[in-house]
């Protein structure tokens, strides 16, 4: 553990987790080593064992924040309307997930190396992040929609959301490969597929 204040080592986590964002902008989660993240820091790479011992680890904590920032979002649904159609919520949660990109991205491409490389205590503080977003949609749906399947709801949304990403997002590549096979594939932006799914699970709910 390294020496300093709770403050300074929250701080030094934030700073690696940053620049592990700003590196995944443009290269990949397997080109992404300790030794790049370390030169968009102020410390050396050895210091980084202090706070994270795998790269896998920085991208779940990553991944952790985009989720606690995401549950604040849904939670403020709950607290700031006393009554939300199916139209409206449909909108804006997926506004909510259009704003966290990164996230659909992450669940797309490296949840399960993230997990399975983590040690069990960064792994226990991810899932604490993930059930508080189970559970700020949860109480979205028991108000706005006490009369349908909330668990039906939660067990078909939160696994769609580990599609959505390769739906709306596409390099030149793929976009290529899929002409000369002449797939028929049309993308669709984050927010149209999001806003679809919530709209078909919760039906005729008003």
């Amino acid at each position: 553990m390294p020496k300093g204040s709770p403050e300074l080592t929250a701080s030094r986590r934030e700073e690696i987790v940053n620049a592990c964002e700003k590196l995944y902008q443009t290269m990949s989660f397997k080109d992404i080593t300790l030794k790049e993240i370390s030169v968009e820091t102020s410390f050396s790479r050895p210091s980084i064992y202090n706070y994270f011992q795998t790269k896998e680890e920085i991208f779940l904590a990553l991944m952790q924040r985009e989720y606690e920032l995401w549950a604040a979002e849904v939670s403020a649904l709950t607290a700031e309307n006393d009554t939300m159609n199916s139209e409206v919520f449909a909108a804006a949660l997926a506004h909510s997930l259009e704003k966290h990109k990164q996230l659909l991205k992450l669940l797309a491409m490296n949840h399960y190396d993230m997990e399975e490389h983590s040690r069990p205590e960064r792994l226990t503080e991810f899932k604490a992040a993930y059930g508080a977003s189970l559970d700020a949609v949860r109480a979205c749906l028991d108000k706005f929609f006490p009369h349908i399947d909330r668990e039906m709801f939660i067990y078909v949304f939160f696994p769609f959301l580990f599609g959505v990403y390769p739906y709306a997002v596409a390099s030149d590549k793929q976009l290529t490969a899929m002409n000369e096979a002449n797939c028929k594939f049309e993308l669709h932006s984050i927010y149209d597929i999001i806003y679809l799914c919530v709209k078909q699970l919760l039906g005729g709910a008003i």
